[in-house]
């Protein structure tokens, strides 16, 4: 492909990629994939130039770009070497027209740069590195970073690898054994603030995949010396625990499938009777900006105002499952104070046998009583985690 027609497919994906942040469609990566993955044509040094121009067009530009020419033109504004390719070559992008506008450059959508006044928005956009966790059921860091051949232990999970540059991971025997998961930094120290230990019973109340899940699973020497259950309302989501757990050498979690409303229902049996409650809850994302930047064309007023409904509806849930002495773990990837200190404050006032304690000592900034991770401070993901100890 010539230049310019790597700078039309940009564009293409662009539109598309705008379109399913509008309509909350498909993911950008996913988009990037699937339209690659039609065009046999474009060679390796061609796909990474497309997605290099789509990801820098993304980040340039704040608020929700018109179309994808307007996020293109706005990025050619800053680099002449790519407004020289408008130039109505075959395959390429029309020429500029009189009056033509680029989209405008920013961070984010005006209303949300209101409410990050307290971290480094340049930062949330950025790229991430790639971190991993080495499973401790099967070996350790040093022989995980032997075997890879590559990274650096990152600063304060124990377990955790940073890759950087990132390499192809799943097909590394090592993830094929079991031997690491790619988790980021962030996620790890969660999983950390819940002091997982042999013979608890814990229960992840918003599992997913299984991530975090997993890793409870290390720190607990393997789920059969305790109780582990793993919950969510994605069947599908839910279903890829199972594999990833036999690879781990984690066999024995349970899973159950949440939803219709009834989840104090399908959890009675649990009440009052779990040592640790994780709830890593749904949320804007914000936090996860780094690796989709253009989440932050997604998020509106409404749905953070439908997700900080359903964070405290999860807390509210979560509290009848602890036991006295017990303890819950909230979390978000999210760096906003809507679905962070102030979650943590209302919980507290609708349930005053709860006590704040900080997760863990290092590292993050303290906020609202719960301890704020970013990537310009602390070189993780963005999150919010709070620990909540319920009296005896």
């Amino acid at each position: 492909m010539t230049p310019a027609a790597r700078v039309e497919a940009a564009i293409q994906l662009l539109d598309l990629i705008i379109a399913a942040a509008r309509d909350q469609g498909p993911a950008a990566d996913t988009i990037i994939a699937g339209w690659l993955k039609a065009r046999r044509y474009a060679g390796s040094q061609d796909r990474r130039a497309i997605r290099a121009l789509v990801y820098d067009a993304v980040r340039l530009c704040g608020e929700r770009p018109e179309s994808g020419r307007a996020a293109m033109l706005a990025l050619a504004d800053m680099r002449p070497d790519l407004a020289a390719l408008f130039d109505g070559s075959p395959h390429g992008p029309a020429p500029v027209a009189a009056g033509e506008a680029a989209a405008a450059p920013g961070l984010a959508p005006a209303w949300l740069e209101a409410m990050l006044g307290h971290v480094d928005i340049a930062a949330l956009l950025g790229r991430a590195p790639l971190d991993l966790r080495v499973n401790r059921l099967k070996t350790d860091r040093a022989a995980a970073m032997r075997a890879l051949g590559a990274g650096q232990p990152t600063p304060f999970a124990p377990d955790g690898l940073r890759i950087d540059p990132p390499i192809a991971v799943e097909a590394h025997p090592a993830f094929r054994d079991g031997w690491i998961e790619v988790q980021d930094e962030g996620s790890q120290l969660i999983a950390l603030a819940c002091a997982a230990r042999a013979g608890q019973t814990v229960i992840d109340l918003c599992a997913g995949a299984g991530g975090k899940t997993l890793a409870l699973a290390a720190d607990m020497g393997g789920p059969s010396s305790g109780r582990l259950i793993a919950c969510d309302t994605d069947r599908a989501r839910l279903s890829r625990l199972a594999p990833r757990a036999i690879r781990a050498g984690a066999g024995g979690i349970e899973t159950r499938l949440l939803g219709g409303g009834r989840e104090a229902e399908a959890l009675g049996d649990l009440a009052a009777g779990a040592d640790i409650v994780l709830i890593d809850a749904p949320c804007s994302g914000v936090g996860t900006w780094r690796r989709n930047p253009e989440a932050r064309w997604r998020l509106t007023p409404q749905r953070l105002a439908r997700l900080a409904d359903i964070q405290a509806r999860l807390l509210d849930l979560g509290a009848a499952l602890v036991r006295p002495g017990g303890a819950i773990v909230y979390a978000v990837c999210s760096v906003l104070d809507a679905e962070g200190a102030d979650q943590l404050a209302g919980f507290c006032a609708r349930h005053p046998d709860f006590a704040v304690k900080r997760p863990f000592i290092a590292p993050g900034e303290d906020r609202g009583g719960g301890v704020l991770l970013s990537p310009g401070r602390d070189g993780t993901d963005g999150f919010f985690v709070a620990r909540l100890e319920r009296a005896c």
